[in-house]
């Protein structure tokens, strides 16, 4: 389970950054600024802080899985066999591990785990299932999605808004 945490205090500022880093990351600081209506320090000085305070994971380039060869995605629903704490770790770790997933979730009720992952094709798709699923004997069953159409894709978070 994540440790709770509690939000960071955001202004109106802090807001038009992380919403205009949420469109483009890679602004550079005089352009962010203008365009958060702020000076070029106080810009940096907001997004070191939001860096710092973990609001900012890290800044990353959205690539596009089919230009690269791995157009199939596969969103898979995980039950293992003992749900222990050190179980539910082991699986974790392999999973993370793994570069093929993107996503890894703990889930409650139903799986154990809902992973996304992209691969090339289904003899990619096959050697996963044995790396992952197969010679981990805790895996109890796999239920796979196959996307045949993603209609969205975002990784926005959507922002609180400011009470007046």
């Amino acid at each position: 389970m994540e440790e709770s945490v509690s939000p960071l205090p955001l202004d109106a500022t802090d807001l038009r950054i992380l919403g205009l880093l949420q469109d483009d990351a890679s602004l550079s600081n005089q352009d962010l600024a203008a365009a958060a209506h702020t000076s070029p320090a106080t810009c940096l000085r907001r997004v070191k802080r939001l860096v710092e305070s973990g609001v900012i994971e890290r800044r990353v380039a959205v690539l596009s899985p089919e230009r690269l060869g791995a157009g199939l995605t596969a969103i898979a629903e995980i039950t293992l066999d003992r749900q222990g704490a050190e179980h539910l770790a082991a699986f974790e770790a392999c999973a993370v591990a793994e570069p093929a997933v993107q996503q890894c979730h703990r889930v409650s009720p139903g799986p154990d785990f809902v992973l996304v992952l992209q691969v090339s094709d289904m003899a990619a798709w096959h050697a996963l299932v044995q790396r992952l699923f197969t010679q981990d004997a805790n895996v109890r069953n796999v239920k796979t999605f196959f996307s045949v159409h993603r209609a969205k894709f975002e990784t926005r978070v959507a922002l609180p808004r400011l009470s007046a």
